[in-house]
């Protein structure tokens, strides 16, 4: 079957979906318009040490991956609508203050409810989509990532234009439109709840049953692996590029966001047609999986470092196998996406959804986490043993076994979708 557009495949859906896809692609903008240049405006526009920088950014990691599961549990409790509004109005408030505020305190609060604001909308969205999109989720969840994905690219390219004046303005725009949205929300979009247990239960029952649900569980740990993979292109990818090109690191960085950003926006629609054509949902995300690891072996073939006066064929060698690592693990990763987050509902039975994407959002964060600190330790021990390949190797084995492992679940039948209810609109 021919991939629709983008536009055809957004006009295909109701009103309440587009207006997900719009509000994630405003999120996305104004949340990358301002993070990546906030270490650089604590450090300098401020002058704080970087132990007080680390404090500030990590504060609000911590406090959106560790408050997923709330987030979600709320989301289930009181309805989408209102927890996703919420959201907006913490993040407007966060925003607000990161570009007015200097004492630490202060910019510690405010970056706290940036991140309890993403932990409250990030579950609720994402399980709103799941319930209008219904038979339609696979579909809906490719077209989600093209306008996540464009946020994603557009937000630094403003925020660049917009800190040429001053950060505080930069701070503004993105408070202003999480107000917006939070305007719009209140206006358009219709509240919905999500289904529930047939018994009335607590909190830590609903947590009961979702951390009781052990294919969930499993497939949650057996996805980690495609995480640390996925965060690489903040991390791993961009020290290669500075370690290639010295004098031109951050430019090179900022080709490579642009890159994977583009290979999604143009290519994900295609992706998902073509994998649903032809592999099981479970099978899709073996492969895709196992794209993502391999994204790093092309990396083997060159390491060199570059200058100015380098000639054509020393560019070539040390940034054609760092942009075909991007290019891959971006197709991985676009291969992989739709057809997780349509698991993830499969095995949550329809039933509590967001807490299931709050709990599986936590799970993830905390792997990426690990990941991190065992991705440096060895990018820097293979550096004292004058072997970077090394750091390839490890990446692409931790593909091949994530996908081993999902392939043995998928096997045992564990993936396989639980009874769901009628996932029609409710009305909160």
């Amino acid at each position: 079957m021919k991939p629709k557009s983008l536009m055809t495949q957004l006009c295909s859906f109701n009103g309440c979906i587009r207006l997900l896809m719009v509000q994630q692609l405003t999120i996305n903008t104004a949340f990358y318009m301002l993070m990546p240049y906030l270490a650089v405006h604590l450090a300098d526009g401020l002058g704080m040490a970087a132990w007080a920088v680390g404090l500030v950014l990590g504060v609000r990691n911590f406090t959106q991956q560790g408050m997923f599961l709330v987030g979600g549990t709320l989301a289930d409790r009181f309805g989408y609508k209102p927890v996703i509004m919420a959201g907006c109005v913490l993040r407007t408030l966060g925003f607000g203050l990161l570009g007015f505020v200097d004492s630490l305190p202060a910019l510690v609060a405010a970056s706290a409810a940036t991140g309890f604001a993403g932990a409250l909308f990030n579950p609720a969205v994402r399980a709103y989509l799941a319930q209008e999109a219904g038979e339609r989720r696979v579909e809906a969840f490719a077209t989600f990532n093209v306008f996540y994905q464009a946020g994603m690219f557009v937000g630094p390219l403003v925020g660049l234009a917009l800190l040429a004046a001053d950060f505080a303005l930069v701070c503004s725009v993105a408070a202003v439109l999480f107000l917006a949205l939070t305007v719009i929300q209140f206006r358009m979009l219709p509240a919905r709840r999500g289904a529930r247990s047939a018994e009335p239960a607590g909190v830590l029952a609903d947590w009961r049953t979702v951390i009781g649900n052990r294919p969930f569980v499993l497939f949650s740990a057996a996805m980690i692996g495609s995480y640390v993979l996925s965060f690489q292109i903040y991390l791993a990818l961009p020290l290669q590029a500075h370690h290639a090109v010295p004098d031109g690191g951050d430019a090179v960085t900022t080709g490579l966001f642009a890159v994977s950003a583009a290979v999604t926006v143009a290519g994900q629609l295609k992706i998902t047609a073509w994998a649903r054509a032809r592999w099981t949902p479970q099978r899709t995300i073996v492969y895709g999986i196992a794209l993502m690891g391999g994204a790093f072996l092309p990396l083997l073939l060159g390491s060199g470092t570059v200058t100015a006066d380098s000639g054509l064929t020393d560019w070539f060698t040390a940034l054609a196998p760092l942009f075909a690592a991007v290019v891959l693990l971006a197709l991985g990763t676009a291969v992989v996406y739709p057809f997780e987050m349509d698991t993830v509902v499969s095995l949550a039975g329809g039933r509590l959804v967001a807490t299931y994407y709050g709990l599986y959002n936590t799970v993830s964060g905390l792997g990426i986490t690990l990941g991190n600190l065992a991705t440096g330790a060895v990018w820097d021990a293979a550096a004292r043993m004058g072997h970077p390949e090394l750091t390839w190797l490890v990446l692409a084995a931790t593909g091949a076994l994530c996908g081993a492992c999902l392939g043995a679940l998928s096997r045992s039948g564990r993936l396989a979708a639980r009874t769901e209810p009628e996932l029609n609109p409710v009305t909160a």
